[in-house]
């Protein structure tokens, strides 16, 4: 019985073998339909790519197949040298895709911006003989490259994205931030680079979102309703002073890593995410400082700093949802991390209307009973007392 379902087990393993060759695909192993032969070949670490090249080190040239499997008729994919760092934009790249016709074509491009227009541009070095060819899913680059000695070891990028009809969009994350390398065309040696690691990114992620967008909302809603509440004061003002200091402190270090993640990614740059995550830090360290200036509540300067302590404020917080979401699309984590976020924010934004009525009311009511109160008093006075005017 054992021996039959081993039997069994290593029949289907076999069988999935045969049906799906690519996932036991090698660059050794890989025979071209032109019968064209590699001296030198790579398993590049993501996004099921491999290369091919033969190095000519008498002319300083080389004969490269870039090979990218698994790929839609509807994406674009991408080779490139960039001798200043591993990443995609400054990159001069080979780019194939299906035209309007439905035929894989090749050329050259600049990547010089995160939303590049792709466009045919002649690169830095020569390449002749570009072509593309498209079979079973499979795209393949082919080129002849005219290196320098710049160019022999350098850095190597590849990228496989999204098309809008004859429109280039923006790649995915994931894998596709992590395909980068190194490699040198006369000894054949390739390394695979370093991305910020999904781990780092997390960290950035979530001490944002828990500093920003659910501790600074919630500190000012402590401060905004519950010193309605006589019972309340003063402890509503250390709450508030507590709680938005220990989401700045949180706020730094989301910050910070941001920053390190910045440095780690040379090229890849998400200006708006970036500069307002700069205003916020610098907004929120305005706030702290004014805590040391705030003058005393009977203060003639009191009612300008007030006025600027809330504007600031409600502006920090604003920005601060912009921004996470921002951070959302950047990281584009599972859908249910979005939602759970939007859940607190409608959480936080129905328990701030329910609030801001009842403390409306208890103002309201508060304020007749005093009118009322002064007005029996005064009545009383006169009458009573004889106090005319």
């Amino acid at each position: 019985m054992a021996k039959s379902l081993a039997a069994a087990l290593l029949s289907c393993v076999l069988l999935i073998l045969i049906c799906d060759p690519s996932s036991a695909q090698t660059c050794n192993s890989y025979s071209f339909s032109s019968n064209q032969v590699f001296q030198s070949c790579t398993d590049l670490p993501v996004l099921t790519s491999f290369l091919h090249w033969t190095y000519h080190p008498a002319n300083l040239t080389a004969d490269i197949a870039f090979r990218k499997t698994g790929s839609p008729t509807t994406n674009w994919v991408a080779w490139s040298l960039n001798p200043s760092g591993q990443t995609m934009m400054g990159s001069q790249a080979l780019l194939a895709f299906h035209n309007s016709a439905g035929l894989p074509i090749a050329y050259t491009t600049q990547i010089d911006s995160m939303g590049p227009s792709m466009q045919n541009r002649t690169l830095t070095f020569g390449v002749s003989n570009i072509r593309a060819e498209y079979s079973n899913g499979e795209m393949t680059i082919f080129a002849t490259l005219q290196l320098d000695n710049s160019l022999i070891s350098t850095n190597q990028v590849w990228q496989e994205g999204p098309m809008s009809g004859t429109s280039f969009n923006i790649h995915p994350m994931g894998d596709n931030t992590r395909s980068m390398g190194t490699i040198d065309f006369s000894t054949g040696a390739t390394t695979a680079g370093s991305a910020p690691s999904a781990k780092k990114k997390n960290v950035h992620g979530v001490l944002n979102a828990v500093s920003w967008g659910i501790m600074m909302p919630a500190g000012i809603m402590i401060a905004r309703y519950l010193k309605v509440f006589k019972v309340a004061n003063p402890a509503w003002f250390y709450l508030h002073a507590a709680c938005q200091t220990s989401a700045y402190g949180i706020g730094v270090a989301g910050w910070a890593t941001g920053m390190k993640l910045g440095s780690d990614s040379p090229g890849i740059k998400h200006d708006k995410h970036r500069n307002i995550g700069i205003t916020l830090f610098c907004f929120a360290t305005l706030q702290v400082f004014a805590l040391l200036l705030r003058p005393k509540p009977d203060h003639k300067y009191r009612i300008w700093w007030n006025a600027y302590h809330h504007a600031i404020g409600y502006a920090t917080i604003a920005m601060s949802i912009v921004n996470i979401y921002e951070g959302f699309d950047i990281l584009q984590p599972e859908d249910k991390w979005k939602k759970i976020y939007s859940g607190i924010l409608i959480f936080l934004g129905v328990g701030a209307f329910i609030l801001e009525v009842t403390t409306w009311i208890i103002v309201l009511r508060r304020k007749k009973t005093n009118t009322s109160d002064k007005h029996t008093i005064t009545s009383n006075g006169v009458h009573n007392n004889g106090y005319g005017a």
